[in-house]
């Protein structure tokens, strides 16, 4: 399954810094909103050290990590939800990613000009979720109608849908995100299914100085405390910190993590976060083409694994033959698993647990 996030925040907040640390570009985004007209969109890899594990014992052509799509989304400004600057292609472009990573600025810069006139991150939040709120409403306003429908027949369905239904939009229409309403874990899923923007899960991505990291600053603590309530995730970075990261060789970094108090780029764990937010986990396959981790939902049946590889591996699914990386470890290769008893054959009700290696068996 391809995970994409897009990354949204108003202008000179360092999305496109970011961006291009992530991606390891070298363009430099210029200081003056709108600077990203069109989303451009990197692939990432996500930071797995069980696939240097599994190829200590498996000999191999190439490693494929999981990825994550990052979408660099132009700069919002207020009116968004009216059209105003690049409004309308901007919201269409978060509607097409499954989360939202929310740069907020969190250093102060004279050089680097803030649309607003000063640096406060609540406040940039606050216009964010406001924007793409008012967007919602018009959708939640056209859920209400279509359950009104439903309705007025007697169907009970249709009345609890149109009561949710007016719920969110009132939540919606006083500015607020639909991600943070009121609702049943039942409710929460069936919202889920309209579209909403607000309803996304968010991470929010704190952009400090150099200075202030890795732990952030006072900025980035009202952030940590808003994500809290709403359960949203944290990663405080330094974007110009990760940009100079990204131009040097991974074998090269130590000395330069260590001279700001970091353990690995940032961008490594914003990549493992999305992961957590959503709900997924990996399973790898791993053979002398190549090892490789895949991404799904946790939760996920062996025959739905087998369909994120080619829609006929999950129709044909005959059964999958599991071990863990442990096993691996313990036993060097597949035929001693095999031997100890730990290659374990399971069916279609099996449960994939994350860091499984799995091959799989199917007719087509």
């Amino acid at each position: 399954m391809a995970l994409s996030v897009g990354i949204v925040g108003l202008p000179n907040v360092g999305k496109s810094t970011v961006f291009n640390a992530l991606t390891a570009g070298k363009a430099e985004a210029a200081n003056y909103p709108f600077c990203t007209i069109d989303p451009n969109v990197g692939v990432v890899p996500v930071p797995d050290e069980r696939l240097d594990r599994i190829g200590k014992h498996i000999k191999t052509q190439k490693v494929i990590p999981a990825i994550v799509e990052i979408v660099d989304i132009a700069g919002l400004v207020k009116g968004a939800s009216q059209g105003e600057g690049l409004g309308n292609k901007f919201l269409a472009n978060i509607r097409e990613t499954n989360a939202i990573l929310m740069m907020v600025r969190c250093f102060d810069d004279p050089n680097v000009i803030h649309v607003a006139g000063s640096v406060d991150p609540m406040r940039d939040i606050d216009i964010i979720d406001l924007e793409l709120a008012l967007a919602d409403v018009e959708s939640a306003e056209k859920r209400m109608k279509k359950a009104s429908g439903g309705a007025k027949t007697g169907s009970k369905e249709g009345k609890i849908e149109l009561a949710l239904a007016e719920k969110v939009f009132k939540h919606l229409e006083s500015g607020k995100a639909a991600r943070s309403a009121d609702l049943t874990d039942d409710e929460r899923k069936q919202v889920a299914t309209w579209g909403l923007l607000t309803a996304k899960p968010v991470l929010y991505c704190c952009n400090v100085g150099e200075a202030d990291l890795p732990n952030g600053n006072a900025w980035s603590d009202l952030v940590r405390e808003r994500a809290k309530k709403e359960a949203a995730g944290v990663v405080i970075l330094c974007g110009k910190v990760e940009a100079e990261l990204a131009e040097v060789a991974p074998a090269d970094r130590g000395e330069l993590l260590e001279a700001y108090g970091l353990k690995e780029p940032a961008l490594a764990s914003l990549a493992r976060e999305c992961y957590r937010l959503l709900g997924l986990q990996s399973y790898f396959t791993a053979g002398e083409k190549e090892i490789r981790a895949w991404t799904v939902k946790k939760g996920a049946t062996a025959p739905e694994a087998a369909g994120v590889i080619h829609t006929d591996f999950e129709k044909g699914f005959i059964r999958a033959q599991v071990y863990s990386v442990p096993d691996l470890e313990q036993h060097h290769n597949e035929a001693a698993i095999k031997a100890a008893g730990k290659l374990r054959m399971e069916g279609k009700e099996y449960v994939v647990q994350d860091g499984d290696v799995m091959h799989f068996l199917f007719n087509v």
